[in-house]
This record gives structure tokens, sequence and C-alpha cells, in this order.
């Protein structure tokens, strides 16, 4: 456990993507199994652990410390794990420090009383690290900074050349069949075995993404002879698999949500892999993503939910038909196939992603600048696909790309801040603003992400500086028509919502930029998002 705390310690302060990597190759090189295949899963999100929850340490803590004193502390910090990591009373030689491996296989058949008493054994057995290792590991939560794929990408770096050559998509394609701790895994790539779980049936096959366009040096070879142009739809991208009686539904990253969406998987009748959007759609009206919202984060679905918010799938790539692999075939070919594959289907929850015709690069712009009627109106930009492109895992460089619409931006004020977790848990870093309605500032949204680590520093600075008045984690800050903190906000849409005060919520809206220029008296009105949600656009 000691071992596998100080990775997780040093992944946290490591901003290199290929020091981390070889920070995890290098630990699970010299780590023994079973230890090593329960690390890796912990760090893959492939631990649950369903008898602990958070409230539990919660609960565990009450009993060891003054109740005051946490609630300062976790104020402070900003993290549960790492704040009861910190202030556990420590009880040195009370017991042996447990490995991760006893850890994970203790707690997988336990209930909740037995989870809790063993939790508070290890704890007294541990250093501060150990425990908040340990923490980390029961709530599920390591936020170490590093992606499930660049885990399995360290995990390649242990292939020798027995295994044969292996690369990053045929793991990806392997993991559905593999179970912690991995071992036949392990034994694949270091030579001491076969290859372990052979093409299994409704498993996920890794996702083919796109660069981003740069309009500048790419656009002109976009040609309709060369590309295919569809709409990029504003929902999330999935993987819809049935063969073989195994019917699952993965998101771009293999994570399987099934068990979400059954009156999804229940109206899809079909054999072969479908890669395409899930959506809300009611009839023949396609749904914002703020109603596949209420769908989406949720273990399960209620009958009522799931009449509201109906999912469905729009269809964009056909990857396998009746046991026949398709991904070898040109775009072209397959979505001549994915064509007769949706027309063949019956009911309202799969259809087609459209083609969207056009003459040249011009064309196309014009096109992305002002959507024709109806659903493209939803959408977040194009997609250009090259006809002769075979279906690739991973983002290869020219045969796909997306190009986004422009962000709308709007000058908002900043309200309220909240220290953030993990590296930012000294600092505010997750700010709401709001625009003015009335005479007034209301809030319209909030933001922790696009501004650099100078100004996150000016923006702690500020909320320090200038708080009012708290509420438990949150700071009221100074927000007057002279002194306050302007912020450029970029969104990517707005949709009603009786869940906020200002009646409208935003689609992914980060900061832009820093306005010290800008006085909070000429900061936008409602009026602006107003007029944006009824179609008239931002003003330049």
């Amino acid at each position: 456990m000691r071992d596998f705390a100080h990775l997780l310690d040093r992944l946290s302060l490591t901003a290199s993507r290929n020091a981390k990597l070889v920070l995890v190759r290098d630990y699970l090189a010299v780590t023994p199994d079973p230890e090593r295949g329960y690390a890796l899963a912990a760090m893959t999100g492939d631990l649950v652990f369903r008898a602990a929850k958070p409230a539990m340490i919660r609960e565990a803590v009450a009993q060891r410390v003054d109740a005051r004193l946490f609630a300062l502390s976790y104020d402070f910090v900003g993290d549960l794990a790492e704040t009861a990591a910190l202030v556990w009373p420590a009880r040195p030689g009370a017991n042996a420090p447990p490995t991760l491996a006893s850890v994970v296989e203790e707690l997988e058949g336990a209930d909740r009383k037995t989870a809790a008493a063993r939790m508070e054994t290890w704890l007294d057995a541990l250093d501060a690290d150990g425990r908040w290792a340990l923490l980390k590991l029961i709530t599920g939560g390591l936020r170490v900074g590093l992606s499930v794929r660049l885990a399995r990408q360290a995990v390649l770096m242990l292939a020798v050349p027995e295994a044969g050559p292996v690369v990053l998509g045929d793991l990806e394609e392997l993991w559905h069949g593999l179970a912690p701790p991995y071992t036949d895994l392990f034994a694949w790539l270091e030579g001491r075995g076969p290859r372990p779980a052979p093409d299994p049936a409704g498993r996920f096959r890794p996702a083919m993404l796109a660069h981003a366009l740069d309009e500048e040096t790419e656009l002109e070879a976009i040609t309709p002879d060369l590309f295919a142009a569809e709409w990029k739809w504003d929902g999330v991208r999935v993987q819809a698999v049935r063969e073989q009686g195994q019917a699952r539904l993965y998101t771009r990253t293999g994570e399987d949500i099934s068990a979400a969406f059954p009156d999804l998987m229940g109206a899809l009748a079909f054999d072969g892999v479908i890669d395409g959007e899930l959506v809300v759609r009611r009839g023949e009206v396609l749904g914002s993503f703020s109603d596949l919202q209420q769908r989406l984060n949720r273990k399960t679905a209620t009958a009522a939910l799931m009449a509201a918010h109906p999912a469905a799938i729009r269809a964009y790539d056909l990857l396998a038909e009746g046991g026949d692999d398709l991904r070898p075939l040109t775009f072209r070919e397959r979505r001549a196939r994915l064509e007769a594959f949706v027309a063949a289907h019956t009911g309202t929850r799969l259809d087609l992603s459209p083609l969207q015709p056009f003459d040249d690069p011009a064309h196309l712009a014009a096109l992305r600048a002002d959507p024709p009627e109806g659903d493209a109106r939803l959408a977040e930009g194009l997609m250009l696909k090259r006809w002769d492109s075979p279906y690739l895992a991973g983002r290869p460089k020219g045969p796909w790309f997306k190009w986004k619409r422009a962000p709308f931006l709007v000058d908002a004020v900043m309200l309220y801040a909240q220290r953030g977790h993990g590296r930012r848990s000294g600092l505010y870093s997750d700010f709401t603003f709001g625009v003015w309605r009335e005479g007034a500032l209301t809030p319209v949204g909030k933001a922790y992400s696009g501004f650099t680590d100078a100004e996150l520093k000016l923006l702690d600075r500020y909320v320090r500086e200038n708080t009012v008045e708290t509420f438990g984690p949150v700071r009221r800050v100074r927000a007057e028509p002279d002194h306050g903190v302007v912020l450029e906000i970029a969104f990517e849409g707005l949709q009603r919502s009786p869940r906020h005060r200002s009646g409208l919520a935003m689609r992914f809206p980060r900061i832009h930029r820093l306005r010290p220029d800008k006085p909070p008296r000429e900061a936008d009105d409602i009026a602006v998002l107003e007029r944006l949600l009824s179609g008239g656009g931002l003003p330049g």
C-alpha cells in the first residue's frame, strides 16, 4: 500500500505526460502480482466497492476528531480524502500496514459495517500518504492527472518481443474481456502466456477520433470529392454493440453505461456495432444537450425519467455487421452499409446522421456559420471525413477533422468563489459569474477552467482580499458597478433551465480571458443572452 501511495503522490506532483508514463511503467515492472494489477485497476477506474461510500469516511472521522476542527480543515483543504488523511490521529504500531491487494480483496466482499471497521483498522496502521491513498481508492477519485488511456499506454511499455506486435488499440479492444488483477494480461505482455480473451462478444472497439481543423492551412483541401461532411451533434459519443446475445452501450472511452439506458437497449434490434451520438428524441424532435443531461451520470433511470427524456442514437458509422469487421473498409463503403443497416431497423430509437452536401470550402464555411433550419441548428459544428479512410483506433492525423462552431462570448462579473480539488485545493478556482438584470447582478453560470496559473493566482488573491460573506466553503466577493472582476466567458450554447435563478443554463462555460480594462458596470445584460436564445445571436 505504501508503494502505491508513493506512486500516487509522485503522479499528482508530476506535470509531464512522459514522466507520468515512466512512473507507472516502473511501478508495474517491479511490483508483483496481484498488487500491480489492482493498482492498474484503480488507476483505470475499474475498481468499484459498493459497500464503501464517502459518508463512511465522514462517520469514522467524526468519532476521532473534533467536528469544528474537521469542518475548518475541510474548508481549507477542499478534499474529503485528503482532509481525513491529514487529521486522522495516528496510532503507530497499532496494526500491520495492509497491502493494496488485501484491501481490495476484503472490500470486494464486505458489507457496509465490515468495510467501515476494516477501513478504520487500515487508517490506524498507515501514515498520512498511505491514508490518503486508501481513502482515494475507496472513493474512486484518484485525481492524479493520469488518464485511462495513459495508464494503458504504460502497460504496453512492458511488452517484450515474444508478445508480438502490440498496439494500444489491441489492448483497448481486449480490455472488456479482462478483469483485475490482470495476471493473464501481464503474462502475455511479458512473454509468459498467450494473448488473453481473444475477441470476446460484446466488446468495445476503440473509437476513431478527429483533429480540430486548422482553417488557415487545412480548409482549402476539404473538397467534396475527397471529404464527406456531416453535422457534429450535441450529445454524447457512444458505441452500441449487439452480438452473440451480448448487448452493450459504451462511451467513447469504453465505459459501459448500458444499465443507465434500459429503454434504449431494449429498443435496439440488430446484429452489429454502431458508432453514433447518444441524444434525446421525442418522436421527430431532437432534444438539446440540456435534455440529455437529465439522463447522464445516473446508474439507473426511473420510468418517469425515461418517458420524459427518451434516449436514442443518431448513427455515424457501422463497425461490424453480422460478425463481419467493417473497420478496414473505406468510409464510403461503410456509409453505404450503414444506410442500409439503419433503414432496415424498426422503431424510433435509431436514425441516421445525414450527410451535408457542399460545393467547396467557402460553401462549407457558410454552412458552419449559419446552419440550415431544423436539427442542424442544434449541432456543435461539422465533422469532415475522407471518403477513403478506414476506421482507425485513436486520433490519426488527416482522415477526420472536426470543425466546431466558434464559441459565444459574453462579459460577466465574478460573484462567488470556491476552492478547487487536488492540486487546486489551496486556491479559489471555481467561479460563479453573473450579468446585469434590472440594475442587479444575477448568476448565469460557473467556470473553473480557461485561465493560466498566473491568472489563477490573481483571481485567488482577489477573492481573499474582497470576500464580503461566506456560506460554508463558498465566498461571496465584492461585485459592484465600479469594483469587481470582469470575466470574458466562452460557451457553446444556451438553454432554458428552471433550476437556475436566471432561468438559463450555459453549455461548457469557461473563462476565455480576464478583462481588467472593463469596469463591472460595462459587463453584459441578461438581454444579450435572451437574444442569443431567441436566435438573434450575440452582438459583436
